[in-house]
């Protein structure tokens, strides 16, 4: 993938999205070959330092979100940094930045200290976006994460999703069941495409 670049990882479940995903991550290693994000072979790092390399260089948006029901937005936006010290070094002033994502990721400006439990589907996936945009990580990876929502209210997502992204000079993976994404994309890669390559099969 290219800096910036917007690409879909298309695939139905049990299609080893998964664990593609966490090979990228670094939470599991590969057997064989080898997996480069921002330039770094994530296979040769020792596991203290794929946390941290994962941590510095990828920002997350998970399917249920996984935010911490009772800690506030603030906190939950500002949560990564306290295991990224240069991701945190880029920010002089880290809560005058969470609110301004807060803002344009289209979040009334009363959120920012109210407990994430308490906020509806949307506004809760928000505030995920946010916490893997703080700090521009390099890689920003969605997995399925407009999976609960209807389709007017998915495409908004997506457009402020890329939006930020774009902002942040940040490249974005998001990964999806749904070909019907396929057109917001800069590039779409079928997990078909890859399971069936000859260098996969080697």
């Amino acid at each position: 993938m290219m800096g910036g670049e917007t690409v879909l990882l298309l695939g139905e479940s049990g299609s080893g999205k998964s664990t593609l995903l966490s090979l990228i991550c670094g939470t599991i290693t590969a057997q064989s070959g080898n997996v480069r994000v921002t330039g770094t072979d994530v296979k040769t790092l020792s596991a203290g330092k794929r946390d941290s390399f994962r941590a510095e260089q990828i920002g997350l948006i998970f399917q249920q979100f996984n935010l911490l029901p009772y800690a506030s937005v603030l906190d939950n936006i500002l949560l990564p940094l306290r295991f990224a010290p240069r991701r945190r070094a880029r920010l002089p002033a880290a809560e005058k930045t969470a609110r301004a994502l807060c803002l344009d990721l289209g979040l009334p400006h009363d959120v920012i200290l109210a407990p994430a439990g308490t906020l509806s589907v949307g506004q809760q996936q928000r505030v995920a976006a946010a916490r893997a945009l703080i700090g521009a990580p390099a890689l920003i990876i969605a997995d399925e994460p407009t999976s609960a929502l209807d389709a007017a209210t998915q495409q908004t997502f997506l457009q402020l999703l890329f939006e930020q992204a774009s902002a942040h000079h940040s490249t974005l993976l998001m990964v999806s069941h749904d070909a019907r994404l396929a057109p917001n994309f800069d590039r779409v890669v079928e997990m078909s495409q890859i399971t069936n390559s000859p260098e996969t099969a080697r």
